[in-house]
C-alpha cells in the first residue's frame, strides 16, 4: 500500500490505519500491564476502552485538522499537533472508560493502562506518518542522485546559514524537480563553520566564494540574507562577479513583509539590492491597531505607491478598503490582485473618479464615509509639468484641496498626503505645487484639529516614471543610457520601504506636521546607471555608452529635505524625522492665493500661475544650468561603480 498517494484522498489511508492501529495499541497496553494475553474481564475492559477511545481519537484528529495535513512536508509543528490531539483524546476518554468499566461487572480496566495506552497510541499514530515521510524522502534522494549523475542538477552554494537559507535548502532538497542541489553553505559567523544543515556543510564565509565555487563546481550562489544591508550585498555580488558565477537573491525584508521564504521568491540581483539600507523595526502592531476595522481610502490607488499602500493596508484587515483612481486600467489591475488575497472581513471597493471635481469627491466621501485617507494621487513628472503647469495646479493643488474639504465634512480622523523632496526650495512646477499641497494639509489640520499630515520622501525605485525604469528600457534597446549631468544626485527608496514608513508616520502624526523619511545618502545618477548596466551583464564604453544631455527644465543637481524655518528632529522611529512647526509657515492669505491660482489654471494663464506659485512658495525659482564639467578621473562615468566606492568607504 502506498502511504502518500498523489491523489487528494491520501489522508484516508491514515484514517483507516488509525482505525486499526489504535485498538491494537489498546490491546498491547493490556498485554504489557498484565504480562499475558488479555482474557476474561481484561479482554472485556480492552473492548470497553477501544469502543470509547477509538472514535473519540478519530473525531479529535478530524477537528484539529490531522487529516488535512500534507504529511510529505511534516515538521515539528505537525508532530506537536499530533501529540496534542492524542493527549486531548485521552483526557476526554480516560474518565469515561473508568466509569463504564466500574458499572460493567465483567470489565476490568487497570488504572495504569490509559498511561501505557497514551504512549502506544502516540507510536501507532506517529509511526505511519513518519514512515511515509521517510519513504518519500528516500525517493527524493534517489531522484536527486539520479539527476546529479545525469548532470541535470545545478550545484548551488547558499550565502547565509540562517533561517532563510535553511528554508531554501530544505525546499531544494524536498523538490528535486527544481533542478538544484545544495553543495554547501557560506556564513560570516565563524561559529557556524563546520556545521551541517540538511546534509550540506557550512564551508566558510563570503571571502571563500571564489575558492569554493571552483572546488565544488558551483553553478549558482544564492544570497539568502533578507535582512542584510546594501554594503554586504554589494560585497557578495562583487565576489561573485569576480568568480563568474551566477547569483540569485532573496528579497529584502521590506519586500517580504509576510516573512515567508520560498524558492519561488528567488530572483536576479537588482539595483534595489545594492542600495538596500539596514532594515529598521517598525511598529507594525500600532499600524494595525490604527487601520483594523476602519474604512480606509487610498487615492491614486492604481499607481505604484498607491497600489503598494493598498497591499500593506490590507494586511491590517480594515473593514473596507476604498481604492480611488482616475485610470480605470490600473485600478482594475490592483483590484484583481487584492481580491485574491483580501481577508473575508474586508470589503474591497473601487471608485473611478478625478480628484479635480469637487462635487464628485464630496459625493464619494458622503457615500463611503472613509475614516482614514492616504492621498497618493498626483502629477509627478517634472519635465511634463513644466510644459503644463495648469495641469499640475488642478491636480496637485486643487485636487488636494477638494479631498481635504470633503475629509473635514465627513470627519475623517487621519489624512496622510504623500509629498516629495522636490517640494523643498522647489525649482520646478511639480515641486512648487506639492509644497502648496503641504500648506493646504497644514491649514486643514489647524482648522479641524485632526491628524492631517504630509510625508515627504525622494525618488522611489521602480515607481512609474522612475529613472530606473527609463534606464532599463535604454539598456534593453542597446543604449545609450542618458544622464542629465555627471553631478546629478537624488535620494532613493524602494516602494515597500517608502510605504511602510508612510504607514508608520500615520500613527505618529498629531496634526500639521511634516514627516521626512530618512533615505540615507543621495546617490549619483551616473553611478546608478553604471550599476544597472553591469547588473545586466554589460560593460560601460564597450557594450553601452553613458551620454550626458544637460539639465532639463526645472531640474536641480541636489534635492533637499527641509524647508527653511522648519524645526525638525528624529521621532521615536529611527527612520523618520518630524517638523513640528510646519503649520506655522502657512501664509495668512493662503485661501485668497489659491483662488487666484485656480482661476489662472482654468484659463491656462502660465504667467499668473508661476507668479502666484512664487508668492505662495517664495523659494520657488527656476535653476541656473550647471556647467557640464568633466568628472574627475576618480568619478568618471566609466570609472568605478557606486557600490565599489561605497564598499571602500564603509
Amino acid at each position: 500500500m502506498k502511504l502518500i498517494p498523489s491523489s487528494p484522498i491520501r489522508n484516508r489511508y491514515f484514517f483507516f490505519l488509525d482505525l486499526v492501529l489504535l485498538p491494537l495499541a489498546a490491546y498491547l497496553s493490556f498485554w504489557v500491564r498484565l504480562d499475558h494475553v488479555p482474557a476474561g474481564p481484561a479482554l472485556a475492559g480492552w473492548l470497553v476502552l477501544t469502543v470509547i477511545t477509538t472514535p473519540v481519537h478519530l473525531l479529535v484528529f478530524r477537528r484539529l485538522g490531522i487529516y488535512s495535513r500534507y504529511w510529505r512536508y511534516a515538521s515539528i509543528d505537525e508532530l506537536l499537533l499530533l501529540i496534542s490531539a492524542v493527549s486531548l483524546a485521552m483526557i476526554v476518554t480516560t474518565p469515561v472508560a473508568f466509569v463504564v468499566a466500574s458499572i460493567t461487572p465483567v470489565a476490568l480496566v487497570p488504572r495504569s493502562v490509559p498511561i501505557i495506552f497514551f504512549f502506544f497510541g502516540l507510536a501507532a499514530t506517529i509511526g505511519p506518518r513518519l514512515l511515509a515521510r521517510l519513504l518519500w524522502h528516500r525517493d527524493a534522494l534517489k531522484r536527486k542522485r539520479k539527476g546529479e549523475l545525469n548532470g541535470k542538477m545545478q550545484r548551488v552554494l547558499i550565502m547565509g546559514a540562517g533561517s532563510a537559507g535553511t528554508m531554501i535548502a530544505r525546499e531544494l532538497r524536498d523538490n528535486p524537480q527544481l533542478g538544484m542541489v545544495v553543495v554547501g553553505f557560506l556564513d560570516d559567523d565563524p561559529l557556524k563553520h563546520g556545521m551541517h544543515i540538511y546534509g550540506a556543510p557550512v564551508l566558510g564565509n563570503r571571502f571563500d566564494i571564489p575558492r569554493l565555487v571552483r572546488e565544488h563546481n558551483a553553478h549558482y550562489v544564492i544570497i539568502a540574507m533578507p535582512s542584510a544591508a546594501g554594503k554586504d550585498i554589494r560585497s557578495i555580488v562583487e565576489l561573485c562577479e569576480r568568480t563568474n558565477v551566477k547569483t540569485k537573491i532573496m528579497p529584502g525584508l521590506y519586500e517580504m513583509l509576510d516573512g515567508k521564504v520560498s524558492v519561488n521568491q528567488l530572483r536576479n540581483v537588482q539595483i534595489e539590492d545594492l542600495l538596500r539600507r539596514s532594515p529598521v523595526q517598525t511598529d507594525i502592531a500600532a499600524v494595525h491597531n490604527l487601520l483594523q476595522g476602519k474604512r480606509v481610502m487610498v487615492t491614486g490607488g492604481g499607481g505604484s505607491i498607491g497600489s503598494e499602500l493598498c497591499r500593506q493596508i490590507l494586511r491590517a484587515q480594515p473593514e473596507e478598503l476604498i481604492i480611488l483612481g482616475h485610470g480605470e486600467n490600473s485600478v482594475f489591475t490592483i483590484e484583481q490582485e487584492l481580491r485574491r488575497i483580501a481577508p473575508p472581513t474586508t470589503k474591497l471597493t473601487t471608485v473611478i473618479a478625478d480628484i479635480r471635481f469637487a462635487e464628485r469627491i464630496m459625493y464619494i466621501f458622503e457615500q463611503y464615509r472613509p475614516e482614514i485617507v492616504f492621498h497618493a494621487a498626483a502629477h509627478k513628472h517634472v519635465p511634463l509639468m513644466e510644459l503644463h503647469p495648469a495641469e499640475a495646479v488642478t491636480n496637485n493643488v486643487l485636487g488636494t484641496r477638494n479631498l481635504l474639504s470633503a475629509a473635514m465634512q465627513v470627519d475623517v480622523s487621519h489624512f496622510v498626503m504623500i509629498s516629495s523632496d522636490k517640494a523643498v526650495n522647489p525649482t520646478n512646477v511639480m515641486g512648487a505645487t506639492k509644497r502648496v499641497a503641504e500648506l493646504l494639509v497644514h491649514e486643514a489640520a489647524r482648522q479641524s484639529g485632526r491628524s492631517y499630515v504630509a510625508v515627504r520622501f525622494g525618488n522611489v525605485l521602480g515607481s512609474r516614471g522612475s529613472v530606473v525604469l527609463t534606464f532599463k528600457q535604454q539598456i534593453a534597446s542597446g543604449g545609450p543610457v542618458t544622464v542629465t549631468h555627471p553631478d546629478m544626485r537624488r535620494f532613493f527608496m524602494t516602494i515597500p520601504e517608502a510605504v511602510q514608513l508612510t504607514l508608520q508616520a500615520s500613527v505618529l502624526g498629531k496634526g500639521g506636521e511634516v514627516f521626512v523619511l530618512d533615505m540615507g545618502e543621495p546617490i549619483r545618477i551616473v553611478d546608478l546607471a553604471r550599476d544597472m548596466i553591469e547588473l545586466s551583464g554589460l560593460q560601460v564604453g564597450r557594450d553601452i555608452d553613458i551620454v550626458f544631455t544637460g539639465l532639463r527644465p526645472g531640474e536641480k543637481l541636489y534635492e533637499e529635505l527641509f524647508v527653511e524655518g522648519e524645526e525638525y528632529e528624529r521621532t521615536s522611529h529611527a527612520k523618520i524625522f518630524i517638523a513640528h512647526n510646519a503649520a506655522k509657515l502657512v501664509p495668512k492669505a493662503l485661501a485668497d492665493q489659491i483662488r487666484i491660482l485656480e482661476l489662472a489654471a482654468f484659463r491656462d494663464d502660465t504667467a499668473v500661475v508661476l507668479r502666484t506659485l512664487h508668492r505662495l512658495v517664495p523659494t520657488f525659482k527656476q535653476p541656473v544650468p550647471a556647467p557640464m564639467t568633466e568628472p574627475k578621473p576618480r568619478e568618471q562615468a566609466v570609472g568605478e561603480p557606486l557600490w565599489k566606492r561605497q564598499l571602500a568607504s564603509d
